[in-house]
């Protein structure tokens, strides 16, 4: 069992503060902090900003002083996540650490990542250093848990989002028209947030021929994800906003027209002998893609659900809205309510699997 003061939490809270910052612009790595401290004062600190850039530990070393320097060999580390211990767009942090002589390194949990997956942690001890681990660690994989969902299951982190009328509808009947309103405004922007926040973003055909979405983050200043739309039969006209070329779309179809669309738009043929699903899932995985959020429609969701293949549903219940028979709403079974709260009127619960 390690031993951790209340002073090596306080530090590793401030890591995990510190990633939450890349939030957004990190993937497919992960969010992660660092701090390092001598004599109970901050030296240095950093987070990993976006993917291919200088990691949190790297970014943390390059802040200290030239006055500090000297004190790195007296110093402890705080990381909330393994530093890693091979070559990718960035070389191995184990190492910077190691050659910085600092003596402790205190870290919050292990790299899943089969390239790291505890090289880092013993390239250091190796190295003389004293590291300690296990600090915070719920905390830390929650912090990430697209990203270990990814490494650990091999596909990504599945998120389940619809809005419901208090009697349970997430539409009207209709063939074509502006759909039912059941976000408020406010909730919009928190919807456009979460976009932000995955990797892609998916709807079915119907849902794509009736709204014509186009799936951005307008409501928030962020990322927008990689667009992807299931048509199997590629009936959906090129005339939609999601084919309109200014952002990278993905089709998933049986039917593959060469001719049909113009640039940015991807069509990736599926096995009809396999299950559409999986699919899916395995060409994102190819792409390292560590998030999904599924948008619907409902038929959509409910594959979804009936494959338990997903992490986490956002439900958003209107309490005023009733309108008396509709589009009936995705069913979870067996699943308990994890978390609720209020967002502009409408309450939000979450669900884990």
């Amino acid at each position: 069992m390690e031993h951790f003061t209340d002073t090596d939490r306080i530090y590793i809270s401030r890591c995990l503060q510190l990633a939450r910052n890349g939030r957004g612009s990190t993937s497919p790595n992960p969010m992660v902090g660092a701090v390092i401290v001598c004599d109970g004062r901050i030296i240095g600190e950093g987070y990993h900003i976006r993917a291919g850039e200088a990691h949190a530990e790297v970014n943390a070393v390059r802040s200290v002083s030239e006055n500090d320097l000297s004190l790195l060999s007296q110093s402890t580390m705080y990381v909330s996540l393994e530093p890693c211990s091979h070559y990718g767009k960035t070389p191995p942090c184990c190492e910077l650490i190691i050659s910085c002589k600092i003596p402790r390194v205190v870290v919050a949990t292990t790299d899943y990542n089969s390239l790291v997956n505890g090289g880092g942690i013993a390239r250091m001890r190796n190295a003389g250093i004293d590291v300690r681990v296990g600090l915070l660690s719920e905390e830390a994989v929650a912090l990430n848990r697209y990203f270990f969902t990814f490494h650990k299951l091999s596909r990504p982190f599945i998120t389940l989002k619809w809005a419901q009328t208090a009697d349970g509808f997430i539409d009207t009947y209709r063939d074509s028209g502006v759909p039912l309103q059941i976000s408020t405004a406010g909730s919009q922007v928190a919807v456009h947030k979460l976009r932000s926040e995955h990797d892609a973003i998916l709807v079915g055909t119907r849902t794509a021929l009736l709204d014509d979405p186009s799936l951005t983050v307008r409501h928030w200043s962020g990322r927008v994800p990689l667009r992807l739309v299931v048509d199997r039969n590629n009936i959906l006209p090129s005339t939609l906003k999601l084919f309109d070329g200014t952002l990278p779309t993905v089709l998933y179809t049986y039917n593959v027209l060469p001719d049909k669309f113009g640039e940015n738009v991807e069509q990736v043929r599926l096995n009809p002998s396999t299950n559409l699903l999986s699919g899916i899932v395995e060409h994102l995985v190819s792409l390292k893609l560590n998030s999904l959020l599924v948008e619907g429609g409902a038929t959509l969701l409910q594959s979804f659900i009936d494959m338990n293949l997903w992490d986490v549903a956002r439900v958003e219940y209107n309490p005023e809205l009733f309108i008396g028979c509709g589009v009936q709403a995705p069913v979870l079974c067996n699943v308990v309510e994890s978390e609720s709260f209020t967002c502009f009127g409408n309450k939000i619960s979450l669900y884990m699997r």
